[in-house]
């Protein structure tokens, strides 16, 4: 069971790092017309529009992918807890 948490938690944390990732690219002219850009936008693009349907840009500030990495934080703890709840229940 503790393999299979790894696993998703693993998932998760890449996936944050991949929106990390994707914020700092818009810092930077061009980047995200990159390969690499595109790829990471084709990735992250989904989980991020449905924050920025609820979240709208304060100005030049997109607030909803701090929103983001808030849920996928959240989630981390309760793919946990859900682990340890089946682990003890075996």
């Amino acid at each position: 069971m503790y393999a299979v948490e790894d696993v998703v938690l693993t998932l998760i944390q890449i996936y944050y790092y991949m929106i990390i990732g994707y914020i700092l690219l818009s810092w930077f002219p061009n980047a995200r017309e990159s390969s690499i850009g595109q790829v990471i936008a084709r990735l992250v693009e989904p989980y991020l529009s449905p924050f920025r349907k609820i979240i709208p840009p304060l100005g030049m500030i997109d607030l909803s992918p701090i929103v983001a990495l808030m849920a996928l934080h959240f989630a981390r703890f309760g793919v946990s807890a859900i682990a340890q709840m089946i682990a003890r229940s075996l």
